[in-house]
């Protein structure tokens, strides 16, 4: 446990935060809300899109992993000294070639 003080939340971050519990409830009590409105599906609206702008708000920032004692294994990317195929045109034959009667 950490003993600093954690900074106080902003002022958005409370209003997105208030708007995402609120929605979570609306969409959970209300039948109403999990449906189709004139502004489109209601769930996306209350639920994802405070969401999002609450996770835009923390820089998109994702969860930490534990760490583990064992070293991230990292894919070595080989690169090619040849330079890349290109694909041979060849002519159409005879018999495809079509004439204006």
């Amino acid at each position: 446990m950490s003993t600093e003080a954690r900074a106080p939340l902003s002022v958005l971050d409370e209003i997105l935060c208030t708007l995402l519990a609120v929605g979570t409830v609306l969409v959970v009590l209300l039948p109403a809300a999990r449906g189709d409105s004139a502004l489109g599906w209601l769930p996306m609206w209350l639920i994802g899109m405070p969401a999002v702008a609450w996770w835009a708000l923390h820089g998109f920032a994702w969860p930490r992993r534990a760490m583990v004692d064992e070293p991230v294994v990292v894919a070595a990317t080989t690169r090619r000294s040849a330079p890349q195929a290109r694909r041979r045109v060849r002519p159409a034959p005879r018999s495809e070639i079509r004439r204006a009667a």
